[in-house]
């Protein structure tokens, strides 16, 4: 699997990771965890959201006896994050991860609390060993930079948002602010969270002409596409043991010049800015 520098933190993260997000409860889920993480897909993201912290119960079984391998990722709510409010839920979701650190801790969407509460906190849980980086997620340039403002003592590691061949907006803006200032982009939702291209469709049939040319599948001709660019990760669902092993398959290859023209013209980047998308 393909590691990249973590923005300024200089840490080898695979480029491809596992995401959580509706993951079923069970031991399929564990196990396809962790088939990701022996293929090399290291970097396992997950929230206290998820399924009420569920998700991040199957994290912790999952990485169980691995820990030192993974790059794990967890979220605070915003409706959790004043200050002590983020203490608390980090003291949560360690037990739940069954760890005594996160790796990257991120702020989920800006809420009503004072964000500069939020980071304050976390600024603390680096202090204490129990988060090594600190980040955000469903942020724009704008608050993005008032986060940066807002820290003291840390950096900003991270932004996560939504990314796939529907959804491009933040190539304008976000991309190129995060990749100036060292910040890792993590992209979620690179399928488009059950709205990839149908195969009948203009855009899935460009995808599969060039996954038969490559020998490849069309979701790895999508990760490929939307992995080209520096400074950038992503983390699709891990649901499926053969879901994960297409995934760890899809940077191993390049995507030639005639493919990228035609993904181009299939799914256009906006030309002008949209707000970020969410989900």
């Amino acid at each position: 699997m393909i590691r990249r520098p973590f923005g300024w933190t200089g840490v080898e993260v695979p480029v491809v990771g596992q995401g959580t997000w509706m993951i079923e409860s069970g031991r399929r889920a564990v196990e396809s965890l962790r088939l990701g993480i022996d293929l090399g897909l290291t970097h396992i993201d997950t929230a206290e959201m998820y399924g009420n912290g569920r998700a991040e119960e199957v994290a912790g079984e999952a990485i169980e006896g691995r820990r030192a391998d993974v790059f794990l990722t967890t979220k605070v709510l915003p409706s959790n994050a004043t200050y002590d409010g983020t203490l608390r839920a980090c003291e949560r979701s360690l037990k739940r991860l069954r760890t005594e650190w996160i790796d990257l801790y991120l702020l989920h969407w800006k809420g009503s609390h004072p964000l500069a509460e939020t980071l304050r906190a976390m600024e603390e849980l680096v202090r204490r060993g129990q988060v090594r980086y600190i980040g955000v997620s469903n942020f724009d340039v704008e608050d993005v930079r008032a986060a940066q403002q807002a820290l003291r003592n840390e950096r900003l590691a991270c932004d996560q948002v939504l990314y796939h061949l529907g959804d491009r907006g933040i190539e304008r803006n976000l991309i190129p602010y995060c990749a100036e200032q060292q910040i890792a982009v993590a992209g979620y939702g690179p399928f488009g969270s059950g709205g990839f291209p149908q195969a009948r469709s203009h855009g899935g049939r460009v995808l599969a002409e060039i996954a038969a040319r490559r020998w490849r599948t069309p979701r790895q001709v999508a990760l490929n596409f939307l992995m080209r660019l520096p400074g950038l990760f992503t983390i699709p669902k891990a649901a499926q043991p053969e879901h994960v092993r297409d995934n760890s398959q899809a940077l191993e290859w390049p995507l030639e010049r005639e493919d990228l023209e035609a993904i181009e013209r299939a799914f256009p980047a906006p030309d002008h800015d949209v707000p970020l998308g969410m989900i």
